[in-house]
């Protein structure tokens, strides 16, 4: 089933440097994009400081966006409303316009995240939303997939810039041996810190949103 994904800044009015931080994050989208394309519309700006883009399944956009927090620095931050549903394209005088159920639901997702930052879950970056005419088992998904998010996002947001840095290489095949070369530090730092951040276990998670491996595209 095909999902939405609305993205925007965490704080991007504080940013001190909002053209800036804008760069860095279309640049180290652009960065995922290469390193792992599955999107079938990658992530582009529209409005203000939002981004949008389509993937063919959950799974995917989970796996993306994951990559996509672990690659930005301390000072870019994103949430994520993402949409489960179908997605209708509507003709307009300056080109298709993408619309549908999946990004209504998408709409409701980000603006959740929002409330759930503010209220109860300070480190909540990722909400999804089925489309209400979706079926039980897609929504009974979706709140599982809202519980691993929860556990997720606290770790990754507790994590430091070095150790994103380390579980993004990880995530996409790079041994402990060479991120602890291109960090400048041994191995056994390396397997310290990933263990000792919870990593590992984003590590794990990833790998079972996509086991067939990263270069390989998926099928619609």
């Amino acid at each position: 089933m095909p999902v939405a994904v609305i993205a925007d800044i965490v704080g991007s009015r504080l940013l001190a440097d909002r053209v800036g931080g804008q760069r860095i994050l279309d640049d180290t989208i652009a960065r995922v994009e290469r390193d792992f394309p599955v999107a079938t519309r990658p992530l582009r700006p529209t409005v203000g400081d939002e981004q949008q883009g389509e993937f063919a399944r959950l799974e995917l956009a989970l796996a993306a966006l994951v990559l996509l927090q672990l690659a930005l620095p301390d000072d870019v931050e994103c949430r994520f409303g993402v949409g489960v549903g179908t997605v209708g394209i509507v003709a307009s005088a300056t080109g298709d316009l993408h619309d549908g159920p999946a990004w209504w639901a998408a709409r409701a997702a980000i603006e959740t995240v929002h409330d759930m930052q503010r209220r109860v879950v300070h480190t909540a970056r990722i909400r999804v939303v089925a489309a209400a005419e979706e079926d039980a088992a897609t929504h009974a998904a979706v709140v599982l997939a809202n519980a691993y998010l929860l556990a997720r996002d606290q770790i990754v947001v507790s994590m430091n810039e070095r150790t994103r840095r380390l579980a993004y290489g990880r995530c996409l095949g790079q041994t402990q041996k060479q991120l602890a070369e291109s960090e400048g530090i041994s191995q056994p730092a390396v397997s310290k810190s990933l263990a000792s951040t919870g990593a590992a276990a984003v590590i794990a998670g990833f790998a079972l949103l996509h086991p067939q491996g990263i270069h390989e595209r998926p099928r619609g």
